[in-house]
C-alpha cells in the first residue's frame, strides 16, 4: 500500500482525494494538511468527505502531516515549493495539481528533480484533458495558419483565477506548435474598435457562472469550416482519478519531473 498525505484536504478538490484514497484498494491515508484557521481542522478527513471516519484528522502541523508519507499530493495554492522541499526531504514522491506557480516555481521543481526527486506537475490532472492537450498539438500541427485558434473556458462562479491553467496549457501547447510567443500573441478577449483579427493571434475568453467544474473549447476556424475539440468535466472525481495515477506512476519510475502527458503515456 502507498501511504499518501493530501494536502488541501478540506477544500472542494481535497474531499475528494481524500475520498477516492479511501475507497482505493492500493492507497492508504495517512495525512491530511490544511491551513491554519480552516474549520474543520481537528475533523476527521474520511467524515468531512462523505465516506465515514477513516482515522485521519485533518491538521495544520505540515510535519505531522506528511510523517508516514510515501506520497504527497498538493492541489493548495500557497507554499507549494515548500511543501514540495519537504517532501522530497523526506523520500517522498509529489504530486502538484495546482496552477498557483510561476516559472520561478517551476524551475525550483526541475532543481529538486534534477536533485534526486519524484515530482509529477500539471495544470489538470483529468485524463481527458490531457489527451484534450495530446489533440491540440496534433490538431495544431496538421491545420495550417488559414485556421484561426481561439479558445473558450468557464467554470464556477467562485473560481478566483482567469483563464484557467488548462487554458493555458492549451495556449501553450497551440503557441509551441504554430511558433508563437504566448506573451505576444494570445489575445485575452475583445473589446471595441479592435480592429480585424490578425493571422498569428490566438484569442483566449474565459467564462464563469454557477456551479460548472470546467469546461475548455479549442476552436479551429477557416472559410467554410471550423474544427473544435471540447472537453467537460462534471466532477472533480476525473481530477482526483487523474492524481491517484500520478501516484502509482511515481511509484515505478527514476527521479525526474514528469507531467500527466508522461504519466499517461501520451509524449
Amino acid at each position: 500500500m502507498i501511504k499518501v498525505t493530501v494536502i488541501g484536504a478540506g477544500g472542494r478538490m481535497g474531499r475528494r482525494l481524500v475520498s477516492n484514497i479511501i475507497e482505493s484498494d492500493d492507497l492508504t491515508l495517512t495525512g491530511a494538511l490544511d491551513a491554519p484557521g480552516v474549520p474543520f481542522i481537528g475533523q476527521d478527513a474520511g467524515i468531512l468527505a462523505g465516506v465515514g471516519e477513516c482515522g485521519v484528522k485533518i491538521t495544520d502541523n505540515h510535519a505531522e502531516a506528511i510523517k508516514e508519507a510515501d506520497a504527497i499530493i498538493d492541489f493548495s495554492t500557497g507554499n507549494v515549493i515548500e511543501n514540495t522541499r519537504a517532501a522530497v526531504a523526506k523520500g517522498a514522491t509529489v504530486v502538484i495539481g495546482t496552477t498557483a506557480l510561476g516559472v520561478e516555481g517551476k524551475e525550483e521543481l526541475q532543481k529538486l528533480a534534477d536533485a534526486g526527486a519524484k515530482i509529477v506537475f500539471a495544470s489538470n490532472m483529468s485524463v481527458g484533458v490531457n489527451l484534450l492537450f495530446y489533440l491540440c498539438k496534433e490538431v495544431s500541427s496538421i491545420l495550417d495558419e488559414e485556421y484561426d485558434i481561439e479558445i473558450v473556458e468557464m467554470h464556477h462562479n467562485q473560481k478566483k483565477d482567469a483563464p484557467s491553467g488548462t487554458a493555458l496549457t492549451l495556449a501553450e501547447v497551440a503557441c509551441e506548435t504554430r511558433g508563437l510567443s504566448y506573451e505576444n500573441d494570445v489575445r485575452h478577449g475583445r473589446e471595441g474598435m479592435v480592429g480585424a483579427r490578425t493571422q498569428k493571434e490566438i484569442g483566449m475568453h474565459s467564462l464563469r457562472g454557477g456551479d460548472v467544474v470546467g469546461d475548455h473549447t479549442v476552436i479551429f476556424a477557416t472559410g467554410g469550416e471550423r474544427v473544435e475539440l471540447t472537453h467537460k468535466a462534471s466532477s472533480r472525481d476525473t481530477f482526483a482519478k487523474g492524481a491517484l495515477k500520478a501516484v502509482r506512476f511515481l511509484d515505478s519510475v527514476e527521479s525526474g519531473l514528469y507531467n500527466m502527458q508522461d504519466v499517461l503515456n501520451l509524449k
